[in-house]
């Protein structure tokens, strides 16, 4: 590939609109099932503690799901990456306290932090670009 066609490719509107999907991918998908199966997403919250339950679903369907939609279609992104953003570093001590277990658990729950990291990197990037693109 030259150089003119790769960065072709990198300012086609369907690259950011795919590279945005992929993104919001898993909360898109996390959102959908908690709103399909909502006895299953409440049972969820149970789970990590949190009370009460049906609240929490609710505000996790909410969140997960409109801000993957206001990201997807790149309107107030700030704000949607923002939601994400801060919703993925709550998940960490909630769902990912690695410091807190020992052995492979740690280990794996380890790794889940390390993906949570990359996703909010992926959301600040998100906001930056989509201010970039308002402001020229």
């Amino acid at each position: 590939m030259t150089p003119g066609l790769i960065s072709m490719l990198l300012r086609a509107p369907v690259t950011a609109f795919v590279a945005r999907l992929l993104l919001v991918f898993m909360f898109l998908g996390s959102g959908i099932s908690k709103l399909l199966d909502f006895q299953a997403a409440q049972a969820e919250m149970a789970f990590f503690g949190l009370n009460p339950p049906w609240l929490f679903a609710v505000l996790t369907i909410v969140t997960q799901l409109t801000g993957s939609f206001l990201i997807l279609f790149n309107r107030i992104t700030w704000l949607a990456a923002g939601a994400l953003g801060i919703f993925t570093v709550l998940t960490i001590p909630i769902a990912h306290a690695f410091w807190t277990m020992e052995g492979e658990r740690a280990q794996i729950e380890f790794y889940f932090f390390v993906e949570h990291l990359a996703v909010i990197g992926g959301m600040l990037l998100v906001a930056i670009l989509a201010e970039r693109t308002r402001a020229a």
